[in-house]
C-alpha cells in the first residue's frame, strides 16, 4: 500500500539500542565469572579476525555507568542487553556467583534511575563451557533443565524491575553457525545434529516461557529471531518454489514453533525423507504449544534472494565475508532445494550484506500476517568502517541514512497495521563483532578499541548519536 498519511509511532514506543554480554563486557575472568564457549573458541588460531577476543571487549563491565549516562544524554527509552550465564552460574549450574548478580543489579538500577527501560536477554550465545564439556551443551536434553534453572534465578532476582525479556537470541544463527558451518562454537558440521540441537533449544525456550508466567506475571517475553525474508530471483515458478523452500526451512522452521508449537509440514517432510528430522519425545509438542510468546523479537539486517538449485551439480555451502573485503562472499545452497543469488536491485555493505529497508517492512508484514503477534525489533543496524577524524569527530552519515530508511519502513509497516513495540538499533557503543573483530563498527558511540596495541577505550559520540537523539525527542517525526 501507498499511504497518503502515515500513522505516527505510538507514544510509548521503545526507541532503544542493543548489545550482548560477550561483545561489550570484557572482564572475562573477573569476580568469579566462569569460562564460556566463546572464551575458549576465540583462542583457537584462525577463528577470529586477527585473533581478537572478548577478554576486554569495550570494558562495559567497568564502564557501565559512563555508558548509561550517554544513553540518558541521548534520551534512549530502552536498552537491550544480555546476561552472561557464567557470571551467574560459573559452571552453568550449582553455586550462584553473588558478584555476577551484583553487576546486573547495579546495571538495571542505573538504567532505571536514568529512565531507560531494561530489556534483558537470557541467552546471547555464551554457553558455559562446563556444560559443553559435561554433556555437549545444546546437544543434550539436559540443557533444558539447566537453562530453565538459570532463567528462573534471573526472574526471581530481576523480575520486579525488568518488564521485557528476550529468551533466546537468534537461535537459527547460533545453531547454524555452530553445527552446520563450524564458524561458531562448538565448530561442528553435522546437519542431523543441527536439527536435534534446534529441537532442544525450542524445548528450552518453551520451558523458560512457561516458568516466566509464574515469576513475572506482568512481564512480556519472546525469542529474537534473525529473519531474512526470502525473495525469488525471478517470476519463473521454479525460482518461486526455491524461495518458498527457503522461507519454510530458514524461517518458518523456527517461528512456527515459537508461535504455534509445531513444525511446518513441507519442511518436516523433507527432513524425514532425508533422515534429518529430530528425535521427538512424548510431551515435547504439548510443552511447545502451551508456551506461546508475548511478542516476536525480530533481528533484521537484510533479505536474501533465491533461485532453483538442481540436485545434480547443485551448489552447496557458501562462504561468509568476515574480512570486510567487498565481494568475497560466495553464494551457497542445498541441492534440490534452493540457491542464494545476488539481487541486482540492492546495494551491499563492505561485508556483502544487502541494504534493503523495504525488506524490513516485508518482514514485519509477513510476521504479522502469519502469527498475529506484536513485534519488537530487537536488532537492526549497519556494520561499517568508521573513521575517527580530528577533534574527535566521526561523520557516519551512511549509518544515519541506513537507520533513517529503516525507520521510514517501520512507520509504513505500522500504517499497514503492524503492532510494533520498539526498535533497538544494533548497537549503542561499538563492540566486538564476533568473528570480525573491532574493525566492523555498529555503534552510535565510537570506542577507541582496535585489534593491535594499547588503546584507551574512550567513548566518542558519532554524528549518528546526535541524529538519533533528535529522532527520539520527536518520537520519530523528525527523520
Amino acid at each position: 500500500m501507498i499511504h497518503n498519511k502515515l500513522t505516527p509511532f505510538p507514544k510509548d514506543f521503545l526507541w532503544g539500542a542493543a548489545s550482548a554480554a560477550y561483545q561489550v563486557e570484557g572482564a572475562w575472568n573477573e569476580d568469579g565469572k566462569g569460562v564460556s564457549n566463546w572464551d575458549q573458541f576465540v583462542r583457537i588460531p584462525g577463528k577470529t579476525f586477527k585473533g581478537t577476543t572478548g577478554d576486554v571487549a569495550v570494558d562495559h563491565y567497568h564502564r557501565y555507568k559512563e555508558d548509561v549516562r550517554l544513553m540518558a544524554e541521548m534520551g534512549m527509552r530502552a536498552y537491550r542487553f544480555s546476561v552472561a550465564w557464567t557470571r551467574i552460574f560459573p559452571n552453568g549450574k550449582g553455586e550462584i556467583n553473588p558478584k555476577g548478580l551484583e553487576f546486573y543489579n547495579n546495571l538495571i538500577n542505573e538504567l532505571k534511575a536514568n529512565n531507560v527501560e531494561p530489556i534483558l536477554t537470557l541467552y546471547h550465545w555464551d554457553l558455559p563451557q562446563a556444560l559443553q564439556d559435561e554433556y555437549g551443551g545444546w546437544e543434550s536434553r539436559n540443557i533444558i533443565k539447566d537453562f530453565t534453572a538459570y532463567s528462573v534465578e534471573l526472574f526471581k532476582q530481576f523480575g520486579a524491575r525488568v518488564k521485557y525479556w528476550v529468551s533466546l537470541n537468534e537461535q537459527n544463527i547460533f545453531t547454524g553457525l555452530g553445527y552446520r558451518m563450524a564458524a561458531h562454537p562448538p565448530g561442528v558440521k553435522d546437519d542431523k545434529l543441527f536439527y536435534q540441537v534446534n529441537h532442544h533449544a525450542n524445548l528450552a525456550n518453551a520451558s523458560v516461557i512457561k516458568e516466566f508466567r509464574k515469576y513475572v506475571p506482568d512481564g512480556k517475553i519472546g525469542p529474537s529471531f534473525a529473519y531474512s525474508p526470502a525473495y525469488a530471483a525471478s517470476s519463473n515458478p521454479k525460482d518461486i518454489i526455491a524461495a518458498e523452500n527457503a522461507e519454510e526451512l530458514n524461517s518458518h522452521w523456527w517461528m512456527d514453533i515459537y508461535a504455534w508449537g509445531k513444525y511446518p509440514k513441507s519442511a518436516w517432510s523433507y527432513l524425514e525423507k532425508n533422515n534429518l528430522a529430530p528425535a521427538v519425545e512424548e510431551g515435547d509438542f504439548e510443552l511447545l504449544k502451551e508456551s506461546k510468546p508475548d511478542f516476536m523479537g525480530l533481528n533484521y539486517y537484510q533479505t536474501t534472494t533465491f533461485e532453483e538449485n538442481p540436485i545434480e551439480g547443485g551448489v552447496t555451502a557458501g562462504e561468509m565475508n568476515t574480512s570486510g573485503k567487498k565481494g568475497t562472499s560466495k553464494d551457497g545452497g542445498i541441492p534440490g532445494v534452493f540457491k542464494t543469488v545476488s539481487n541486482p536491485n540492492l546495494e551491499r555493505t563492505n561485508w556483502d550484506w544487502n541494504i534493503d529497508p523495504n525488506g524490513l517492512r516485508i518482514a514485519l508484514r509477513r510476521i504479522t500476517g502469519r502469527y498475529n503477534l506484536p513485534i519488537l525489533i530487537s536488532e537492526n543496524g549497519l556494520g561499517e568502517y568508521d573513521k575517527l577524524e580530528e577533534n574527535d569527530v566521526v561523520n557516519d552519515d551512511y549509518r544515519i541514512d541506513f537507520v533513517r530508511s529503516h525507520v521510514e519502513a517501520m512507520q509504513e509497516a505500522i500504517s499497514d497495521g503492524v503492532d510494533l513495540m520498539g526498535y533497538c538499533v544494533w548497537s549503542f557503543t561499538d563492540l566486538l563483532s564476533w568473528l570480525n573483530g573491532f574493525q566492523k563498527r555498529y555503534g552510535f558511540v565510537y570506542v577507541n578499541q582496535h585489534e593491535e596495541g594499547e588503546h584507551d577505550l574512550r567513548r566518542i559520540k558519532k554524528k549518528s548519536f546526535h541524529w538519533y537523539k533528535e529522532l527520539i525527542e520527536t518520537n520519530g517525526e523528525k527523520l
